[in-house]
């Protein structure tokens, strides 16, 4: 189903291709200069130029070297506040400078006491001085005892349900976090009793609230109230260290985008399997709560929203955004998200055509075509009932959005490397990988002979097939002469690029990945296996691979990378495959750097989602894996070989919370400059970053010079 927006765009393909080339031959320049202080000059700071000239605000932040020097490049004719942000000093005055400015003298003032230093430090840091209860307190023994929930049994389950459920919608330690005076007129008599109230607050109240619960709400109420009456009485976290070595060859450039309501989960930029594709083009990220496709040209400095459709009356499309529970200290009782455009897409990837593909919801019920008694061989072999989200797509060559039902509920999406271009998404929802063969699609329009999905059903009986019927997982007693269904709800999903096998990452405690091969007549052919978290593990939850058939996946709540190596694996199918231990030899650990909780060895920094650089764009090497830093305001880059890791921070604003990553190369000759990496302040909560309600989302863009003087 074609869907055209009316005056969308003008000309949308003449645009994309004059109006990128014209603005490459733009003038563009350099500001040089020095930062100093008493102390002399400060290296590993931040220097940020910031403007509003431009169509949408625009900000540069580069690092200086050893001798505190530093260069601004490729910026366009336009006037900037220039400033300085570093670890120990004081936010610097802003002077204005233009391209063409050298030898810019800029005066920064040293910190008088740790608590002024404290003001810039990430997130993580402040989080870090969250106490943790003692291992010897769990199981949790209730209300009348320890205020821990009896549910909750170890300290690991605890950390996993802090980190998936608190670190879910935001950054832990930014300034309106880790303080309550923005609810001191609401006159509460303790802080015990602020965090309670707050945690049912706004769009996400009634989240809170259910988190405050499953921990024990005096228990969680008693940790996160001492954690914020010692930052209120002066208590502040270790210093980090100031970036180093290659940390110093960044340059950021960042444009705003979206409104300031905006959720936007993630970017896209090019074709993962293709850098080159859409080489200088428009970079994108869909509006959640606002149904909406958020676009940055980053060449002409501007930013727009598109509106994506739904096939039935969006007036009649239910939402899952339920309204405020209690009214919020920043909207009140605004229903901000879901009401107006209820698409509610959540991910977007492009094709090899430059076409934008998204999970989106496009209707309220199933239709007939998927559930039992359809003639259709997948709903046959496994019927299914409901989809929250379906898919959509959009060109920007003609304007319009295409519209695809899926008996399966969307969540996460990725191409494989195939000749029908099988485009994978996750089943939050339900156990099973569903996908749409994009080149059937094309040829036909036919978007159920272009669809199929599989369960997770593991050959338990190591029979080297799947035969109906098989046991469910939960029988006390599974006959071993048949095959075992698995329910694991995949949060993530990557194809195999060495073979036809899918990816998936669970959070089901302690956490699990999931691969699933349709094979060549699915789904009679479809056959799983998993592999649970293995000792220190918990809670996968990003998940990619590298052209090896090496997985990645970010464990969001021990933060660590791990990688699992199928060929390491002795046994892949039979009885003992159900417990999901029987590989432990295909699984390594990293874990991150950044200072831990209080009591703890766990980072408090959290892995929303992990990316694999498998073209090298970003130039640390060929697979790279990177995890978002999303507690920490950084992109973190192992170096597997060593374990060593590069922390690529974003300094300002304070609240860098990104959700995914991208890398494209617009100019495989132009060295640095034409290759880049790319996120976005893709929080929830956007006025939760500094600046506060009004603040915009921003898109980022990383690019990594040989030094941090070259222009």
């Amino acid at each position: 189903m074609n869907i055209g927006i009316k005056g969308a765009i003008a000309g949308v393909a003449a645009m994309l291709l004059a109006g990128a080339a014209a603005a490459q031959d733009a003038p563009q320049g350099y500001i040089d200069g020095v930062v100093t202080s008493a102390a002399g000059p400060e290296a590993g700071v931040w220097v940020i130029a910031e403007t509003e000239e431009t169509k949408t605000p625009l900000i540069k932040i580069v690092v200086t070297d050893d001798e505190g020097r530093f260069v601004l490049p490729e910026l366009p004719e336009y006037t900037y506040n220039v400033w300085v942000r570093g670890y120990g000093l004081l936010d610097s005055d802003p002077i204005e400078g233009r391209p063409g400015d050298r030898d810019v003298q800029l005066a920064v003032e040293v910190a008088s006491d740790p608590v002024a230093a404290a003001q810039v430090y990430p997130p993580n840091y402040w989080y870090s001085m969250l106490e943790l209860p003692s291992a010897d307190q769990f199981p949790g023994t209730g209300p009348a005892g320890n205020g821990i929930s009896p549910q909750m049994e170890s300290l690991d389950q605890w950390v996993w349900h802090q980190k998936s459920a608190c670190n879910f919608c935001h950054a832990l330690g930014t300034p309106i976090t880790r303080t309550l005076e923005h609810m001191d007129h609401l006159g509460f008599p303790d802080a015990e009793t602020a965090w309670t109230y707050r945690t049912g607050l706004g769009v996400r109240g009634g989240s809170m609230a259910a988190a405050f619960a499953t921990f024990g709400p005096q228990a969680a109420a008693g940790m996160f109230s001492d954690w914020t009456d010692r930052i209120a009485a002066g208590e502040v976290p270790p210093a980090p260290p100031r970036p180093e070595g290659v940390e110093r060859n960044v340059v950021i450039t960042m444009w705003d985008w979206g409104v300031d309501s905006s959720f936007m989960h993630d970017e896209i930029t090019t074709d993962k399997r293709d850098p080159t594709v859409n080489a200088n083009g428009l970079v994108y990220a869909v509006s959640s709560g606002h149904g909406k496709l958020t676009i940055v040209d980053p060449n002409d400095n501007d930013a727009w929203e598109l509106i994506i459709p739904t096939r039935e009356d969006p007036r009649e499309v239910a939402s899952r955004f339920p309204p405020p529970g209690l009214p919020s200290n920043f909207w009140g009782d605004t229903h901000l998200w879901g009401l107006e455009h209820p698409s509610d897409p959540h991910n977007a990837m492009l094709d090899g055509q430059g076409r934008v593909w998204m999970t989106s919801k496009i209707r309220n019920d199933e239709p007939a075509w998927c559930m039992e008694g359809s003639d259709n061989k997948f709903a046959q072999y496994y019927p299914l009932t409901f989809s929250n989200r379906q898919a959509s797509y959009w060109d920007p060559e003609t304007g319009e959005f295409t519209l695809i039902d899926t008996c399966f509920a969307t969540h996460h999406l990725q191409f494989d490397n195939d000749e029908d271009n099988t485009l994978y998404f996750n089943e939050l929802l339900g156990p099973m990988v569903g996908w749409v063969n994009t080149r059937i699609f094309d040829e036909t329009g036919d978007e159920q002979a272009a669809q199929g999905w599989c369960p997770q059903i593991l050959d338990t009986n190591g029979d080297g097939v799947i035969t109906k019927p098989w046991n469910a997982a939960g029988e006390e007693n599974p006959d071993p002469a048949l095959d075992t269904e698995v329910r694991h709800n995949l949060y993530a999903v990557i194809p195999d690029p060495t073979n036809g096998s899918v990816w998936g990452a669970s959070e089901e405690f302690p956490g699990w990945i999931v691969r699933v091969t349709p094979g060549d007549n699915a789904p009679e052919t479809c056959i799983a296996e998993h592999y649970k978290m293995p000792e220190g593990g918990l809670d996968p939850r990003g998940i990619d691979i590298d052209t090896n058939g090496v997985v990645w996946t970010a464990l969001a709540a021990s933060s660590h990378l791990a990688s699992f190596d199928r060929s390491k694996c002795a046994v892949l199918n039979g009885p003992e495959t159900l417990s999901g231990t029987h590989c432990e030899e295909g699984w390594t650990l990293y874990k991150s750097d950044g200072p831990t909780f209080q009591n703890s060895d766990i980072p408090a920094d959290f892995h929303y989602y992990n990316w694999v650089d498998q073209h090298d764009v970003a130039g640390f090497g060929a697979n790279t894996p990177i995890a978002t830093g999303s507690n920490s305001d950084a992109l973190l880059v192992l170096h597997p070989d060593s374990g060593e890791w590069d922390t690529i921070r974003v300094p300002y604003p304070i609240g860098f919370y990104h959700r995914g990553l991208d890398g494209r190369i617009d100019d495989p000759d132009a060295g640095w400059k034409g290759r880049a990496l790319w996120a976005n302040y893709g929080t929830h909560l956007i006025w939760h970053v500094e600046g506060g309600k009004g603040t915009l989302g921003k898109m980022v863009k990383f690019q990594f010079r040989p030094d941090p003087l070259a222009r």
